[in-house]
């Protein structure tokens, strides 16, 4: 399914379905898979639960990245099987690598993820944010010529992602929502890891209840 599609460029979004597990707690979570390209190209960003509706979205296209927003196990647990079908890296940011040892302690991800990297694919630049608090390593990518970022856990339609669990922090979360999204244009729509979409607009004039909910 295209969510979004300009100039040949497609946002498509699948939906896999699994566990997440941290903290000696599991459960069962629907996750946001996200595929950016045109008919030759694209990245994945999340590769989440099963490989197989992944590789079957990416179909015959060159697969030039798996983008992780984080490394928990319920956005990274196929990355192994994407890789093997593919030979696409990984790129993930070295604050979440204890994490990624959790699912995978024999290898690492391919390449690491710094703010302020630019990642091209079908001729879309995606900017790397930084945007620690759900987890240490979290990041968001923004393409500015789309309208869209994709935020994983950090920010979804009605606040910020969890932050009670270990590797996690709340001032730190709203701290990178209020200086990383929020002052990116209102009209940008917020493609999320888990449930329905938002836009920066929709949010930003919730920060103050986040802040007195206190999550």
């Amino acid at each position: 399914m295209s969510v979004i599609e300009t100039g040949g460029i497609r946002v498509e979004k699948v939906v896999t379905s699994g566990t997440f597990s941290l903290d000696g707690g599991t459960w069962d979570v629907d996750n946001n898979v996200w595929i950016i390209g045109n008919d030759d190209e694209c990245v994945v960003i999340d590769a989440a639960h099963q490989g197989e509706p992944i590789l079957d979205a990416v179909g015959d296209r060159r697969l030039l990245a798996v983008l992780c927003t984080h490394a928990h196990d319920d956005h990274i647990s196929a990355v192994g099987e994407v890789y093997d079908a593919t030979q696409a890296p990984s790129y993930l940011h070295p604050a979440d690598r204890e994490l990624w040892d959790r699912v995978y302690d024999e290898v690492g991800p391919d390449r690491e993820l710094a703010d302020g990297d630019r990642i091209d694919v079908a001729g879309v630049t995606l900017e790397v944010l930084h945007t620690p608090g759900h987890a240490p390593g979290a990041c968001c990518f923004y393409a500015p010529t789309l309208g869209v970022v994709l935020t994983g856990d950090t920010l979804f339609q009605g606040g910020p992602g969890a932050t009670g669990r270990s590797f996690s922090d709340f001032p730190t979360i709203i701290e990178s929502i209020k200086t990383r999204l929020l002052t990116l244009p209102p009209e940008t729509v917020v493609l999320t890891g888990h449930g329905d979409s938002t836009t920066i607009g929709d949010e930003a004039p919730h920060l103050q209840e986040w802040l007195d909910r206190g999550h």
